[in-house]
């Protein structure tokens, strides 16, 4: 009883208060919930910016997979490949590294990599393992951009590299691709970057870079020509054949430098245009601008002359021909006379040492008026036998004669005539052909008519001497015999009668002598021509003159004027 109702005090003393502590068991995922919120907020706050890159097509490109690298490190990840809304091209959205940001600005490049098969070899073989990525080329701008328009194919030249950009222009029919070298004695120290066509003036741009060290060469008396494949020339002097490297004779190449004579000039600094020659040659007929034309009057044929063959004065160029065959609008109708071809050449002051200037012109001139009041002329003479081409060649003359009121007057198409001769081969060739008139002119038909007749009289001259000889040989035989004496009488009335059809005053003796004076008169024609060969027997090849021509003489300034002595 009493264990019972100490029982219920200890019950009543029992006091229920209210927990205000969380579970424990709470901590695991309040502590999972923060990091999850601190995993979102890294990924978030270390995220790299989202950008957008325009391109005509994304060969190879993959969401998810194709990787962004600059350098060769992955700087973002291709995320989403949508067409345009004009089908004209794609858009793809990249997510890039946070430590990129510094690379999207706007004049930043992207392009896609992939192996590259051309005639430079094969490039990015790396790429078929790998795959396709795209890549991007810093800009120099300051302007963030989330927004790029991509390359179709890698730039030839980082911005940054160390060199200088040209401009080099040409309307030759020759035509040069981004990436074809430019070389300097057989180095590569360049390259075309892109072509620009202007339609209007019908012009290809070509621009350029040349690396450093090497762009110290370019100077403003530089000069670039083509040296493309393999060129052959046919030319007065002969064959030239040209090749450039291993490179250009697969595809187009470009070399440059000072044309020899000419001082290096100055250095080039800054942008610049320089003209593409078709070659050397015609770079260097390029810089001489000055010219005092002549025209030449041609009854021959010009075949073999052709626009730029070399003018000559005794071996040395002092010019070329500008061009053949010069329209006359004057001349109206249908003509009875033979029309001669107009033939119009350059002399250049600064082929024989003077200044190419306008003054210079003034002194040429003065000097072919002199020459030609004493008979300068021209001869159009082949330069090369094997080639058939031709050139021009100027002779002064000995000849003291005043023709200048004709020459005055011999003008065509406001450019002076220089009178025009045969040259020695021709004079050869017709000579040749007159020998040959003179041979289809002999009476052939009569004398082989004669020549066979005489051969008759010949055979019965022979028949009559075996007849002498047996008649001899009866003479030996018998000597006493009185035929013998009739024998020798016979005998010497044959010899009487072959004796009497030479004589003179017979026809056979006319025929005889008739052709004998005919061939006399022949090779009295020919007398010259072997003078000529007995006293220079190369002359039958090679043309020139025996005389000695005039020799110019030094200029000499008087009262501060230049004047010329013969």
């Amino acid at each position: 009883m009493s264990n019972k109702k100490n029982n219920t005090q200890l019950i009543e003393q029992a006091l229920v208060k209210p927990s205000n502590t969380i579970s424990r068991i709470w901590i695991i995922p309040i502590i999972t919930a923060l990091l999850g919120l601190w995993m979102v907020y890294y990924y978030y706050s270390n995220q790299g910016p989202l950008i957008t890159i325009e391109l005509t097509q994304a060969e190879g490109v993959e969401a998810g997979i194709t990787k962004i690298k600059f350098r060769d490190v992955q700087i973002g990840k291709v995320e989403k490949i949508t067409l345009k809304n004009s089908l004209d091209g794609v858009l793809i959205t990249a997510r890039m590294n946070k430590d990129a940001k510094k690379l999207l600005v706007k004049d930043s490049k992207f392009w896609i990599v992939s192996t590259k098969i051309n005639h430079s070899g094969i490039s990015d073989l790396s790429t078929l393992f790998s795959g396709n990525y795209i890549e991007v080329q810093a800009g120099t701008s300051t302007k963030k951009a989330d927004y790029f328009i991509g390359l179709a194919e890698r730039p030839i030249t980082a911005p940054d590299a160390p060199g200088m950009h040209i401009t080099l222009n040409s309307a030759e029919e020759f035509a040069f691709k981004s990436g074809a070298p430019i070389l300097y004695k057989g180095l590569k120290v360049g390259q075309i970057e892109d072509v620009y066509f202007n339609f209007d003036k019908r012009i290809v741009y070509y621009n350029a870079f040349i690396k450093a060290p090497y762009h110290k060469l370019i100077t403003k008396n530089t000069r670039f020509w083509n040296i493309s494949g393999i060129q052959i020339n046919l030319k007065a002097q002969g064959i030239s054949v040209k090749t450039g490297s291993l490179e250009t004779l697969l595809a187009n190449g470009i070399t440059f430098g000072v044309l020899k004579g000419m001082p290096v000039g100055d250095r080039i600094t800054k942008r610049a245009d320089f003209d593409i020659y078709k070659s050397y040659e015609q770079a260097d007929a390029a810089r001489y601008q000055q010219a005092i034309k002549y025209a030449l009057l041609v009854e021959d044929s010009v075949r073999g002359l052709n626009v730029g063959a070399p003018v000559e004065y005794r071996g040395v160029i002092i010019g070329r021909v500008e061009s053949i065959s010069l329209g006359n609008k004057s001349r109206n109708g249908v003509t009875t006379k033979a029309v001669k071809i107009p033939v119009l050449i350059s002399i250049q002051p600064g082929r024989i040492g003077l200044p190419d200037t306008p003054a210079s012109l003034d002194i040429i001139a003065a000097q072919m008026d002199r020459w030609l009041k004493y008979g300068l002329s021209a001869t159009i003479s082949t330069g090369n036998f094997f080639t058939g081409s031709k050139i021009v060649e100027i002779h002064p003359s000995k000849k003291v004669q005043d023709n200048n009121i004709a020459y005055k007057a011999q003008q065509y198409l406001g450019y002076r005539i220089i009178p025009l001769t045969a040259d020695k081969v021709s004079l050869l060739l017709t000579k040749t052909s007159e020998f040959v008139d003179h041979l289809a002119k002999l009476p052939l038909d009569k004398l082989s008519t004669d020549a066979s007749g005489l051969l008759i009289e010949l055979s019965n001259t022979a028949k009559e001497f075996q007849k002498v000889s047996k008649n001899l040989e009866q003479v030996l035989a018998d000597t006493n015999q009185q035929s013998t004496i009739n024998n020798l009488n016979n005998t010497l009335k044959s010899f009487t009668k072959v004796a009497n059809d030479f004589a003179k005053g017979s026809k056979n003796y006319d025929e005889l002598t008739q052709t004998l004076l005919l061939m006399q008169d022949n090779l009295q024609a020919l007398k010259p021509l072997l003078r000529k060969v007995d006293n220079k027997p190369n002359s039958l090849i090679f043309s020139g003159a025996i005389e000695d021509d005039i020799i110019p003489k030094k200029w000499i300034k008087n009262n501060k004027k230049e004047r010329i002595n013969e």
